[in-house]
């Protein structure tokens, strides 16, 4: 492939990460992560309530890794409330999954930002060094896209088998018991998805350029060690 068209590609694979290394910053500091619906069922078990009278007693949140508000409803009115996980509700949450996503979303914005550079020095530069080549950027590219992919594992555990919902609204409520009845991730949940694809096909586009994979041996190579093992 042509050196021009080896730049562009670089340089649109560098572009790539760096809109990803600042949308994954962003996400990380938004309370965007997930929205829930939950239904106070203490009050609408005291009621009674079916049908249309369960939307008195449904009430909603929404939060990140760091912060979130909602609305509590037990058919007397809404109750606003506003929570941060730190120092609020460390005794609520799974405190060591909680800080590994936030670990890892650092890495990942980290990374990111190494792989434009990377990117951007592959480009315009003239990269002598294995690091600075084709397997630095294969490199870089499989652990960005492995953080991304932990980071969402380890949030949908957090909030779908360790109820992080539904803790947050019993958090300190010793009258009403509340109970999740739908949750959906946003916006911030599915940046971090879009990166992890991003750095996926960043990989597509380093083959594209004319790159082997790593540890793929091309046919070049086999047929030289072949002409080399019959001569001895």
């Amino acid at each position: 492939m042509p050196n021009q068209q080896k730049k562009i590609i670089f340089c649109m694979a560098g572009v790539l990460s760096f809109l990803c290394a600042l949308g994954v910053l962003t996400a990380v500091g938004t309370p965007l992560w997930i929205k829930a619906t939950i239904l106070c069922k203490t009050g609408a078990l005291l009621v009674n309530a079916s049908g249309e009278e369960l939307t008195k007693f449904m009430g909603e949140m929404q939060y990140g890794l760091f912060h979130g508000e909602g609305i509590r409803q037990c058919g007397l009115g809404a109750r606003p409330f506003r929570f941060s996980f730190f120092p609020d509700l460390l005794q609520a949450i799974p405190v060591s999954i909680h800080v590994n996503i936030i670990l890892f979303s650092m890495i990942l914005v980290i990374l990111t930002m190494v792989g434009t550079a990377f990117f951007m020095y592959n480009a315009f530069g003239k990269p002598f060094e294995t690091l600075h080549g084709p397997l630095g950027l294969y490199l870089v590219s499989f652990i960005s896209g492995s953080c991304g992919c932990l980071v969402m594992i380890l949030f949908a555990s957090e909030v779908k088998i360790h109820r992080l919902s539904e803790n947050i609204a019993n958090f300190k409520e010793g009258t009403y018991a509340y109970k999740t009845q739908n949750e959906n991730y946003t916006t911030s949940f599915w940046v971090v998805f879009i990166c992890f694809f991003v750095h996926f096909l960043n990989g597509l586009l380093i083959r594209l350029a004319g790159f082997q994979f790593p540890f793929a041996k091309s046919k070049d190579t086999e047929t030289t060690n072949v002409a080399a093992d019959l001569m001895y």
